[in-house]
């Protein structure tokens, strides 16, 4: 053989050894995978995360398994903990799923674990904005407009609060039309563009989703916001808290309807507010 049969030679068995380990690499993903599901599944989520990186290693470009790795990470992440170990496995479990939409850029799941890892963290200023990316993707998704409501009435209460405190009142839950001008004015221009916003999205939720009792009561909260907004315009004071009483009937009801229906048990697969079947 000469020396060019004897390189081609060569190289077909080298490539033949390649592809093999390949293939034995992907049936190894597999199955750290599966194990990780298991631990998973049990709660075991230290296992569970050690499984998937195996399985990252070994086939990179495995379906879901970046995923599971990031949403095993989540479970680690202590809401509303700011230490720098909390931070630091919370940013590890986003970086995990920004790999996910480096291949799949319009995987509006990983979109939206990486703003509830936000929202979980209190870094509202992202959390808003991957789930205004959601919306970018699925404009008719109700999760999302919800936590962009929510977010809004925080962000508002919060100012409240803190306006009224720093005044030595309470926040009576009704405009506070008995208030000082100068607490209530500077806090109405404040809020006004939060609950404009809130009340957008909330009602987008409630839109998409017809029996979206956590929105409508948001909306009663945020309608309680928008009062204070009002403040001087005894009318429109008196309008909100009167939307605000009725999404409060209505949430509850909703929720009793919800519940009925859920406590129904048609005997076969049933799908739940958010779609998933069971």
């Amino acid at each position: 053989m000469n020396g060019t049969a004897r390189f081609w030679a060569l190289a077909v068995t080298l490539t033949g050894m390649v592809i093999g380990m390949s293939g034995c690499n992907q049936l190894l993903a597999r199955d750290q995978l599966n194990k990780g599901c298991d631990a998973f599944k049990a709660g075991h989520y230290d296992e569970a995360i050690e499984h998937f990186q195996k399985a990252t290693e070994l086939d990179p470009k495995l379906p879901m398994a970046k995923t599971y790795l990031g949403k095993a990470l989540e479970q680690d992440v202590a809401p509303g903990v700011t230490t720098p170990e909390n931070l630091k496995i919370a940013n590890q479990a986003i970086d995990i799923f920004k790999e996910v939409l480096a291949q799949r850029p319009d995987d509006v799941n990983s979109m939206k674990e990486i703003a509830g890892i936000y929202f979980s963290i209190n870094d509202m200023d992202n959390a808003e904005s991957w789930q205004k990316k959601v919306l970018e993707v699925d404009p008719n998704d109700p999760d999302a407009a919800y936590t962009i409501g929510v977010i809004d009435w925080k962000r508002a209460h919060q100012n409240k609060l803190n306006a009224l405190q720093a005044a030595g009142i309470n926040d009576d839950g009704k405009g506070n039309v008995k208030a000082p001008k100068n607490v209530m004015e500077p806090l109405a221009q404040q809020n006004a563009p939060l609950i404009d916003e809130g009340l957008k999205y909330l009602t987008m939720a409630v839109n998409d989703r017809p029996n979206y009792d956590d929105a409508m009561q948001y909306l009663n909260l945020i309608y309680r916001n928008k009062a204070d907004v009002d403040y001087g315009n005894a009318a429109a004071v008196t309008e909100d808290l009167a939307q605000a009483d009725q999404w409060t009937a209505k949430a509850m009801d909703t929720r009793k309807a919800n519940e009925a229906k859920k406590n129904q048990g048609p005997g076969g697969i049933t799908i739940d507010n958010s779609g998933q079947m069971h």
